[in-house]
């Protein structure tokens, strides 16, 4: 069994917590976009509160760890290392109790290329318990804003894990699927399971948009985020989102298999 001890080493060691690759810079200009409400950083969550910037820094000192001096403006951020195991047993409860209930069960990721294992480990996990790992709208086409313009994308799963590809572009080697925030996916998933009349999600698992975008919906959301991620633990604060976890989003993706086995531990299930 993985102890809180290892995985705070490990957490440590490769840098999904501690100092993180996240520059503080962009942490503060994410807050300040939030404070703006561009859509780009909100990504499907609609604040009930008013969040000013230095509420925002305040709020990621207390949910990560970051420093809370607006006088820091450069270099590494830091994520506090307890804050994210405490976070993840949260994460892991809410994952035992779907295992319990048998809930269907939605996972999505704007980052496929680095957190798809981690998802699809719980994916299997869950399958194996009897909860259905749900798979609506595959398939379907769905038009994101990016720094590009207004791109056409395919939802797709892979492991039972949603995620968005760009049509045409599949090739031996390619990453899973493109890096997104857009909530815009984890709707037209959610609207299509709905029209099937199918099992709607008692819980739905992933990052950016796909926490964001369900939670705001008021489906259960649980996800991962980093410090330049603001709207998900804004969620959390306000009751949106019901677990966010501090964690670097980046790093390779072999890295957060100790995170799968130490949910799953948690959540006593086996992998």
């Amino acid at each position: 069994m993985l102890t809180a001890d290892a995985l705070r080493a490990h957490l440590l060691a490769v840098g999904l917590a501690g100092e993180v690759a996240t520059s503080r810079e962009d942490s503060l200009r994410s807050y300040r976009l939030f404070a703006a409400r561009d859509p780009r950083v909100l990504i499907g969550i609609d604040p009930e509160w008013r969040w000013g910037q230095r509420d925002l820094l305040e709020l990621m000192a207390e949910k990560c760890g970051v420093s809370a001096d607006p006088r820091h403006t450069s270099g590494p951020d830091v994520i506090d290392p307890e804050r994210t195991l405490a976070a993840l047993d949260a994460f892991a409860e809410r994952i035992r109790s779907a295992a319990r209930r048998g809930a269907p069960v939605l996972f999505g990721t704007g980052h496929p290329h680095r957190l798809l294992g981690f998802y699809g480990g719980l994916a299997d996990a869950l399958s194996a318990v009897g909860c259905e790992v749900l798979t609506p709208a595959q398939g379907r086409c769905v038009d994101i804003l990016t720094r590009f313009g207004l791109r056409t994308h395919r939802l797709d799963y892979v492991r039972g894990v949603a995620l968005v590809r760009e049509p045409g572009v599949e090739r031996p080697g390619c990453e899973p699927g493109v890096h997104s925030h857009s909530p815009l996916p984890v709707r037209v998933a959610l609207a299509a399971a709905a029209e099937a009349g199918g099992p709607l999600p008692e819980l739905v698992i992933g990052d950016h948009g796909w926490v964001c975008g369900a939670g705001q919906l008021g489906f259960e959301a649980i996800g991962l985020a980093d410090t330049d991620d603001p709207a998900v633990f804004v969620g959390e604060a306000e009751g949106v989102v019901s677990v966010a976890v501090p964690v670097d989003d980046g790093v390779r993706s072999a890295y957060y298999r100790p995170m799968t086995r130490y949910v799953l531990n948690r959540a006593c299930l086996s992998q």
